[in-house]
């Protein structure tokens, strides 16, 4: 990986710095408190430096193991992750841009994506959050990169990197579905695609067998990279939510979680109870379960609440926290509400070059994209939306609003 594009202009390099010290601004001049999940990251990452347990089980610790082993060797505290962090937004941009150097797409093109990408709020507020996001959507475009490149045991590392990337957020276990999909619609060929998803799948399964083999020794059954899918699925889709996202176990009608029987359980068995009663009313609740769906892609995309977690325990005002969401989230919907739109019409361009098997024609990194985005949608359609979850998928958005636009562009100009 020689960063050619990044060298070749000293534009992108430019862009790049610039962004940077718009990071280094709003870590020094604001003091995110990390909280809720944000705390236990923190707290987990702590006793990871410290030798004690990584950990109960409860949710994925790959962020926390990574920011671990940077405060045994800095020591523990905000700054270090906060610096940490810096280091991942630069480098998450420096992926971006080889990855657009990788499809072969036009100088300019790569300079307004790259610029869109580099100042997007989000790479900016980030920074000062102790959030699994960042180091995720680092392993995504890693993945990217490698997925797009050739060389002979892509499919390995690629199995690698998601099994990684699955201790992280235990969902990415699907990405060996993703790949099977660009390749079978793109090459037109089954037995290679199935081939090629499983090596991933394997070697994703491989690369997590020491922490999946760890948690199954600690709750003393077969247990996955985390226990806390059940909880999600329950609590966002019941009777008594109406807006998509979170609420308390404890507020659901006959909740499993009041029970002796959930109560006298490990973390493993609640795990599976309060996923049965969670697909138990999405099985009786079709509709409903359709328009929580619904709410929860729209908590995702339209409305970025996450810059309020970027600025709790700082010295805003209420009021100037509501002018910068008002603004920062006016900009994500400039940006993602037509790439959603420009998804949808590649989306029936994938659709008819499937009918009619010219599926080769198409553009492999829009196919990828397009893939991963719905790959993101369906999981967040029946777990949970929060505008944090949004994030990984920002290059995703600029690369399709781009598309839409320069489309829209040249039709004017015919």
């Amino acid at each position: 990986m020689d960063f050619y594009s990044l060298k070749k202009y000293k534009y992108n390099k430019f862009v790049l710095l610039s962004g940077l010290i718009l990071s280094v601004i709003w870590v020094m001049l604001v003091d995110t408190k990390p909280f809720s999940d944000f705390q236990y990251y923190y707290d987990v990452a702590v006793n990871v430096a410290s030798g004690l347990q990584w950990g109960n089980t409860y949710t994925a610790v790959g962020y926390s193991m990574f920011l671990g082993a940077l405060f045994k060797i800095f020591g523990a505290s905000l700054i270090t992750a906060k610096v940490f962090n810096l280091v991942l937004i630069t480098l998450n941009s420096i992926l971006f841009i080889e990855i657009l150097d990788r499809a072969g797409l036009k100088d300019l093109d790569v300079k307004v994506m790259f610029t869109l990408f580099v100042f997007f709020p989000n790479n900016i507020f980030y920074a000062s959050l102790v959030a699994n996001e960042l180091i995720f959507t680092t392993f995504l475009l890693i993945c990217t990169l490698v997925y797009l490149s050739r060389f002979k045991y892509k499919y390995v590392v690629l199995g690698i990197l998601t099994g990684i990337n699955t201790i992280i957020k235990p969902f990415f276990i699907i990405f060996f579905f993703a790949v099977f999909l660009v390749d079978l619609i793109k090459d037109r060929k089954l037995f290679p695609a199935v081939r090629n998803s499983m090596l991933v799948l394997i070697f994703c399964c491989i690369t997590m067998s020491p922490w999946i083999y760890r948690n199954s020794k600690l709750v003393g059954e077969f247990t996955y990279v985390s226990n806390n899918s059940g909880i999600v699925l329950y609590i966002n889709n019941n009777s008594q939510n109406s807006t998509g996202k979170w609420m308390d176990a404890n507020d659901v009608e006959n909740s499993v979680v009041k029970t002796q029987a959930y109560q006298d359980a490990n973390l493993t068995e609640k795990n599976k109870m309060l996923s049965s009663a969670a697909k138990q009313w999405i099985s009786a609740h079709p509709r409903e379960f359709l328009a929580l769906g619904i709410k929860r892609l729209e908590n995702t995309f339209l409305y970025g609440d996450d810059i309020f977690y970027s600025m709790n325990g700082s010295s805003f005002t209420e009021v100037q926290k509501d002018k910068l969401y008002y603004y920062t989230n006016k900009f994500r919907k400039i940006i993602f509400e037509p790439a959603i739109l420009c998804i949808l019409i590649y989306s029936i361009i994938i659709l008819k070059s499937i009918i009619t098997k010219q599926t080769r024609s198409l553009n492999r990194l829009s196919l990828y994209l397009a893939v991963l985005f719905y790959m993101f949608s369906v999981v967040y359609f029946a777990t949970e939306g929060q505008g944090r979850y949004a994030y990984p998928m920002i290059f995703i958005f600029v690369y399709f609003f781009y598309l839409l636009i320069n489309s829209a562009a040249a039709r004017l100009k015919v």
